[in-house]
């Protein structure tokens, strides 16, 4: 009831705010009216930022609202520094040290790194399934998802919004062969940007961090394929947007993209002034003046531009019902989506879930979650599978070839004829 999204919250902050208003009314002497006036500036405010939570339905618990805005949660999280060029071997080892393998055997485990790439330096949010500690999949390479936030907003919204683990969880409990490692990062260098995930010509490169670096970086570091059929990218909102973009971009990195009340035409974005992180941000449209740039970047009008014979990422999409605009711009590029399978001789099915009673908001992500990674993860299991079993053939080939190299046959003793 007195949570963030509570009616005793609301009706406390209204009283509160009369209680002040009514001294300001009674108070006799000027100091003590201003100082009543001002005070009642803090319900006020509050309120309006609660009725903004309250409409997106983001923040459902206090824990969940202080833990993100002042960075707590991210400070209670263990910090992992790659030594060097790093390696999955040497990444097993350490976390072995500071972890039991009993409980992460149970419930995953959670930790950040920071990648410095193309120019950029952010932190990425790391979950381990509870597989990657127990012994079948001591030698298993898993498979990846990148999950990609909203603007504003930052990766902790996976945990503290959406609560992406405990909903991995419980999917894993039906499905333990399904494990993936999730993978979170910072998009957009801080709150207060909207980057969209875009190349901005000249400036910040976003898309090559996103969809290249931390891919690269966390197949060097964990026990994950390589980007390609084996990665999934999904995201909300703006990350719905990066999400469809970077996967019609990128067909060989990803085999799998979700997007959850995306969009798929770039809106102007929120960048750095001078195009240096930590600078005041203003509104720009980063592809002013470069047509052919965003067109591309672009999804809904790129997916003509691919070759036919180019596969494309499988996709899944989500829209609230309340939220026409998203609803509209899902069914559009499904119906995008369904031709060009169509053209290409494929299964024409691509998932479309719309949620009813919400719009643009947290519980239709919420909602949305656990069915798109129920749809992602046996896809990329098997893909997964495919590249170990090839990984381990290749391997076998390569020791019996240095094998034969290092003991030729001898040719066989040639027979002496009488004469």
């Amino acid at each position: 009831m007195f949570g963030p999204q509570g009616t005793g919250f609301f009706l406390l902050l209204v009283v509160v705010f009369a209680a002040l208003i009514f001294w300001v009314a009674l108070a006799k002497q000027v100091v003590f009216r201003v100082l009543a006036a001002c005070l009642a500036f803090v319900p006020a405010m509050a309120f309006g930022i609660a009725s903004v939570n309250k409409f997106y339905d983001y923040y459902q618990t206090w824990g969940g609202a202080i833990s993100d805005l002042t960075g707590q949660g991210a400070s209670s999280i263990p910090k992992y520094t790659v030594a060097g060029a790093g390696s999955n071997k040497q990444f097993d080892k350490d976390i072995g040290r500071v972890t039991s393998t009993a409980e992460e055997a149970q419930v995953g485990y959670l930790f950040q790194t920071t990648i410095v790439a193309s120019h950029l330096s952010r932190d990425v949010y790391v979950y381990l399934p509870p597989q990657y500690f127990q012994k079948a999949y001591a030698h298993y390479r898993f498979p990846a998802i990148e999950l990609l936030h909203g603007s504003p907003g930052n990766p902790s919204a996976w945990l503290t919004v959406l609560d992406v683990i405990p909903t991995f969880l419980n999917l894993l409990e039906a499905d333990p062969s399904d494990a993936a490692v999730l993978v979170m990062p910072d998009t957009d260098g801080g709150q207060q940007y909207g980057l969209q995930c875009l190349n901005n010509p000249g400036g910040i490169q976003d898309m090559t961090f996103v969809a290249e670096d931390v891919p690269d970086y966390i197949s060097r570091l964990v026990r994950v394929q390589a980007p390609g059929p084996a990665w999934g990218v999904a995201g909300y909102s703006e990350g719905g947007y990066c999400a469809a973009n970077i996967a019609m971009q990128e067909p060989a990195r990803f085999g799998v993209a979700g997007v959850m009340s995306g969009y798929f035409v770039p809106i102007d974005s929120q960048v750095p002034k001078g195009n240096k992180p930590g600078g005041k941000p203003y509104t720009v449209n980063v592809f002013a003046g470069h047509p052919a740039l965003g067109l591309v970047n672009s999804p809904k009008a790129y997916i003509a531009e691919v070759p036919i014979t180019v596969r494309l990422p499988a996709f899944w999409l989500a829209a609230g019902a309340l939220d026409k605009q998203d609803v509209s711009a899902a069914a559009n590029f499904r119906q995008l989506l369904q031709t060009r399978l169509l053209l290409q001789r494929q299964p024409t099915d691509v998932p479309y879930m719309i949620v009813p009673g919400g719009g643009h908001q947290g519980s239709v992500w919420r909602a949305a979650l656990g069915p798109m990674l129920a749809w992602m993860t046996p896809q990329l299991a098997v893909q997964a599978t495919k590249a170990d079993a090839a990984a381990a053939a290749a391997a076998a080939a390569a020791r019996a070839a240095a094998q034969r190299k290092a003991h030729p046959a001898k040719p066989p003793p040639s027979s002496a004829h009488k004469k």
